[in-house]
Formats: structure tokens, C-alpha cells, sequence
């Protein structure tokens, strides 16, 4: 991590922000290219930097070495101290247009094509079982979390929840965006990789509806919305160890998906559902997501995921 008091970039705008530090587009004051840059501001009264930080970091420097060309790129780490009780730490990635919420916002008035839509998924997905192959869960898959380049190309971005899998692990609670929260999560029981699979179901479906499947206000209500959709599950599917009881839902049969995503075509529909089965032991992986029929039956766009 390279320490000092300035850092070789130079900010241009403010373009997000969150919980835990801003985003700037800025320029390399060197190579004059653009990157984008993420400040945290870190108090020294605390252990060391926050635990979301020191996570990003390392889980993107374990990752950066294998280049993938659907996963954001950190490209620099520096630490700048303000004053005794403050330290800002800047991570640096490379920069990108847009992410997918502004690029489903300015799609045409008739939506994206099928054939762009597939292809947005199809790299989603890539990322996504290049992340799971390395044990890593992202666990706050989102449109605004998920960037797109101005030559199609699809970037999995903000590692900040990001956690290294293990079956020994303690897991906070309370992860996941909450309109892309999956039901294990919601019902606060045990969760595992199948968490992200569950968010890019909704981000699927977003991107036929371009908005959002499941806008809940609360989690009780999240998941009653998601019920709505998929039917109450059996008792055996139910997770045996949460407070919120089966009962407390009405029995409802699942409605066609279709009704919810009417431009989706039949196997688009079947992939959709095996990425919002309830039971996360049920639901496909991101690796076979990538070999269902879905992606077999038709050409798809190819031309940008090689850039």
C-alpha cells in the first residue's frame, strides 16, 4: 500500500458513493487515463482500518493476478494521512462509463433485445462462477454494483461485503441489498454462495422489466412479496432454525413467472426459475447456469466479451 501526502490522480467528479466512501472519476496525472477512485476516511481511535476495507483490498489483490475480464480491476492502494486522528485510504480501479442501472435506464423505449440481454447475462455469470470457483461471495449483488463499459462489456464491481467461503465461518446477518435479498437471508439462517445466485435472478428479471422484481419496505414484507411470486415452500424447505414461522405466511400457490416477466422467453423463464428456487440447495450454480439451454438455443452476442 503506498503511503504519503498526495496521491498521482487527479479528481474530476464525484459519481457514487456509500456507507463506506465515495467514488470519483478522476485522471492519472501521469499516463492521463481515467480511473475512478474510492476514499475512505479512517478514524485511528479504530483497530486499524475498517474490516469492509482491509476485505476489499485483499480479496482484489487475490483476484487481480488472474486478469478476468469480468471483475473491476483494482489497479493502485494509496494511504494518505490528514490529521492524527484520520487517515484516508484510496483504492483505485479502473474507470468505467456506467453501471447497469444507468445502462437500463438509458436502453431504448422498447427495452434491450433478448440477444443483449443474454449477453449481459451470460458475462454476469462468468464473473460470478469465477468468483465462486475462488470461494469468494460477493453478497451485495446490485444494478448499481455491476458496471457495463460503452463497449458492452460486463465488470462485477464493490467488494466491500465480499467474503472468503468457509464452512467454518460466522456470517453477518444482514447482507444483500434488500430487494435482492434472498430468502435464507431474510429469514436470517444460514447462507452459502447460492446467496448471489438469488440476486442475479432479480437483476435477470430487472433487465426484461427494467425494474426492480421484488421492492419489499421491510424483510417480513420482501419476503412476502417474493411468495407472492414463487408460493409458499413446503415445510421441509422451510429452514428449521428461524423465528419467523411458515405459518405466518398464507398458503399461496407460485404464479407463472411470466406473469411478472412477460418479455422473457420459455427457457429464459426456466433458467429465471431455477435462480429463485427458495430452497438455496436447489438453486442452480452460476457454472451450470452457463451451460443451460438457455444460452444453447440461440446466437449471442459475442463480439464484446472478448475486449
Amino acid at each position: 500500500m503506498a503511503q504519503g501526502t498526495s496521491i498521482p490522480y487527479e479528481k474530476l467528479a464525484e459519481i457514487g458513493g456509500g456507507a463506506y466512501g465515495t467514488v470519483y472519476k478522476a485522471r492519472d496525472k501521469v499516463s492521463g487515463r481515467f480511473v475512478a477512485l474510492k476514499s475512505v476516511r479512517v478514524q485511528t481511535d479504530q483497530n486499524g482500518l475498517p474490516v469492509s476495507t482491509v476485505r476489499e483490498v485483499a480479496l482484489l489483490r487475490r483476484l487481480e493476478q488472474f486478469d478476468h475480464p469480468n471483475v473491476v480491476r483494482l489497479m493502485d492502494v494509496c494511504a494518505t494521512q490528514r490529521s492524527e486522528q484520520e487517515t484516508k485510504v484510496t483504492l483505485v480501479f479502473e474507470h468505467v462509463d456506467q453501471d447497469l442501472k444507468t445502462y437500463l435506464e438509458n436502453a431504448p423505449a422498447a427495452g434491450l433485445s433478448p440477444a443483449r440481454v443474454k449477453d449481459l447475462m451470460r458475462q454476469l455469470l462468468c464473473g460470478l462462477a469465477f468468483l465462486h470457483s475462488n470461494r469468494v461471495m460477493h453478497r451485495d449483488l446490485k444494478p448499481e454494483n455491476i458496471l457495463v463499459t460503452s463497449q458492452g462489456q460486463v465488470k462485477l464491481a464493490d467488494f466491500g461485503l465480499a467474503r472468503i467461503f468457509s464452512c467454518h465461518m460466522t456470517l453477518t446477518p444482514v447482507v444483500v441489498t434488500l430487494w435482492y435479498r434472498p430468502p435464507e437471508v431474510l429469514l436470517h439462517s444460514s447462507y452459502a454462495t447460492p446467496v448471489d445466485i438469488w440476486s442475479t435472478g432479480c437483476i435477470f428479471a430487472e433487465m426484461f422489466r427494467r425494474k426492480p422484481l421484488f421492492c419489499g419496505d421491510s424483510e417480513v414484507d420482501q419476503l412476502g412479496k417474493i411468495l407472492q411470486v414463487t408460493g409458499l415452500p413446503s415445510e421441509e424447505e422451510w429452514p428449521t432454525e428461524v423465528t419467523l414461522s411458515r405459518s405466518s405466511f398464507p398458503s399461496l400457490s407460485p404464479c407463472p413467472i411470466t406473469d411478472f416477466v412477460p418479455e422473457i422467453n420459455e427457457k429464459g423463464a426456466q433458467l429465471l426459475l431455477k435462480m429463485l428456487a427458495f430452497d438455496p440447495a436447489k438453486r442452480i450454480s452460476a457454472l451450470n447456469a452457463l451451460e443451460d439451454p438457455y444460452f444453447q438455443d440461440e446466437e449471442i452476442l459475442t463480439q464484446n466479451s472478448k475486449s
